[in-house]
Protein backbone atom coordinates (compact mmCIF):
# COMPACT_ATOMS: atom_id res chain seq x y z
CA UNK A 1 0.00 0.00 0.00
CA UNK A 2 1.30 3.11 -1.27
CA UNK A 3 1.19 6.09 0.90
CA UNK A 4 -1.22 7.84 -0.89
CA UNK A 5 -3.10 4.89 -0.64
CA UNK A 6 -3.35 4.77 2.78
CA UNK A 7 -4.17 8.39 2.97
CA UNK A 8 -7.34 7.80 1.03
CA UNK A 9 -8.19 4.53 2.49
CA UNK A 10 -7.74 6.50 5.81
CA UNK A 11 -9.94 9.18 4.56
CA UNK A 12 -12.63 6.53 3.44
CA UNK A 13 -12.73 4.96 6.72
CA UNK A 14 -13.00 8.76 8.42
CA UNK A 15 -15.76 9.28 6.08
CA UNK A 16 -17.88 6.21 7.02
CA UNK A 17 -17.30 6.57 10.56
CA UNK A 18 -18.95 10.49 10.26
CA UNK A 19 -21.62 8.62 8.59
CA UNK A 20 -22.62 5.88 11.02
CA UNK A 21 -22.29 8.56 14.04
CA UNK A 22 -24.71 10.93 11.77
CA UNK A 23 -27.17 7.89 11.43
CA UNK A 24 -26.63 7.03 15.35
CA UNK A 25 -27.78 10.24 15.99
CA UNK A 26 -31.20 10.35 13.80
CA UNK A 27 -31.92 6.77 15.48
CA UNK A 28 -31.52 8.01 19.00
CA UNK A 29 -33.11 11.28 18.27
CA UNK A 30 -36.28 9.09 16.74
CA UNK A 31 -36.28 6.90 19.79
CA UNK A 32 -34.41 4.21 18.02
CA UNK A 33 -31.81 3.44 20.28
CA UNK A 34 -30.53 0.00 20.06
CA UNK A 35 -29.83 0.65 16.50
CA UNK A 36 -28.66 3.87 17.54
CA UNK A 37 -26.09 1.62 19.75
CA UNK A 38 -25.42 -0.51 16.79
CA UNK A 39 -24.84 2.53 14.58
CA UNK A 40 -22.28 3.96 17.62
CA UNK A 41 -20.13 1.25 17.83
CA UNK A 42 -19.48 1.47 13.80
CA UNK A 43 -18.43 5.17 13.92
CA UNK A 44 -15.48 3.82 16.56
CA UNK A 45 -15.24 0.76 14.40
CA UNK A 46 -14.38 2.82 11.43
CA UNK A 47 -12.18 5.05 13.47
CA UNK A 48 -10.24 1.90 15.06
CA UNK A 49 -9.70 0.96 11.71
CA UNK A 50 -8.46 4.25 10.04
CA UNK A 51 -5.88 4.03 12.84
CA UNK A 52 -4.46 0.75 11.58
CA UNK A 53 -4.35 1.94 8.14
CA UNK A 54 -1.52 4.21 9.40
CA UNK A 55 0.04 1.19 10.45
CA UNK A 56 -0.66 -0.61 7.30
CA UNK A 57 -2.87 -3.45 8.99
CA UNK A 58 -5.86 -3.94 7.35
CA UNK A 59 -8.44 -6.33 10.46
CA UNK A 60 -10.23 -8.91 8.85
CA UNK A 61 -12.93 -8.90 11.41
CA UNK A 62 -13.91 -6.74 14.16
CA UNK A 63 -12.23 -8.91 16.97
CA UNK A 64 -9.20 -8.70 14.91
CA UNK A 65 -9.90 -4.67 14.93
CA UNK A 66 -9.88 -5.25 18.49
CA UNK A 67 -6.64 -7.10 19.26
CA UNK A 68 -4.94 -5.45 16.45
CA UNK A 69 -5.85 -1.54 17.58
CA UNK A 70 -4.59 -3.08 21.75
CA UNK A 71 -1.50 -4.86 20.20
CA UNK A 72 -0.29 -2.01 18.43
CA UNK A 73 -1.77 1.14 20.09
CA UNK A 74 -2.35 -0.01 23.19
CA UNK A 75 0.55 -1.71 24.64
CA UNK A 76 2.78 0.27 23.26
CA UNK A 77 1.00 3.11 25.49
CA UNK A 78 0.48 5.39 22.61
CA UNK A 79 -3.49 5.14 23.80
CA UNK A 80 -4.67 4.15 27.10
CA UNK A 81 -6.22 0.95 28.34
CA UNK A 82 -9.57 2.43 28.82
CA UNK A 83 -10.05 3.53 25.08
CA UNK A 84 -9.41 -0.48 24.38
CA UNK A 85 -12.06 -1.36 26.97
CA UNK A 86 -14.27 1.78 25.56
CA UNK A 87 -14.26 -0.18 22.01
CA UNK A 88 -14.09 -3.41 23.95
CA UNK A 89 -17.63 -2.52 25.15
CA UNK A 90 -18.95 -1.17 22.56
CA UNK A 91 -18.28 -4.06 20.35
CA UNK A 92 -20.33 -6.41 23.17
CA UNK A 93 -23.25 -3.20 23.16
CA UNK A 94 -23.58 -3.88 19.52
CA UNK A 95 -23.78 -7.16 19.77
CA UNK A 96 -26.44 -7.35 22.31
CA UNK A 97 -28.44 -4.32 20.03
CA UNK A 98 -28.38 -6.29 16.87
CA UNK A 99 -29.19 -9.91 18.59
CA UNK A 100 -30.90 -10.12 22.01
CA UNK A 101 -34.05 -9.02 22.23
CA UNK A 102 -34.14 -8.99 25.96
CA UNK A 103 -31.63 -6.54 25.87
CA UNK A 104 -32.99 -2.90 26.28
CA UNK A 105 -31.02 0.47 26.13
CA UNK A 106 -32.09 3.82 27.55
CA UNK A 107 -31.60 7.31 25.90
CA UNK A 108 -29.33 8.09 28.31
CA UNK A 109 -27.42 5.09 27.87
CA UNK A 110 -26.64 6.31 24.16
CA UNK A 111 -25.16 9.39 25.62
CA UNK A 112 -22.72 8.30 28.00
CA UNK A 113 -22.03 5.62 25.19
CA UNK A 114 -21.45 8.26 22.75
CA UNK A 115 -19.07 10.31 25.09
CA UNK A 116 -16.93 7.68 25.80
CA UNK A 117 -16.74 6.55 21.93
CA UNK A 118 -16.55 10.15 20.71
CA UNK A 119 -13.32 10.53 23.41
CA UNK A 120 -11.90 7.74 21.69
CA UNK A 121 -12.67 9.04 18.28
CA UNK A 122 -10.80 12.20 19.31
CA UNK A 123 -7.94 10.78 20.31
CA UNK A 124 -7.75 8.81 16.96
CA UNK A 125 -7.87 11.93 15.19
CA UNK A 126 -5.35 13.67 17.23
CA UNK A 127 -3.07 10.83 16.53
CA UNK A 128 -3.40 10.76 12.40
CA UNK A 129 -3.03 14.42 12.43
CA UNK A 130 0.22 14.15 14.53
CA UNK A 131 1.38 11.50 12.24
CA UNK A 132 0.34 13.48 9.09
CA UNK A 133 -2.41 11.03 7.57
CA UNK A 134 -5.26 14.22 7.94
Amino acid sequence: MTEKNKKSNIQDELQRAETALAAAELLHKNEFVNDAISRLYYYLFHGIRALLLSKGIEPKSHEGALQLFSLHFVKSKIFSAGNSHTFARLMKYRFEADYSASYVFTMEDYINFKNDAKQVYDNILDHLKKEGYI
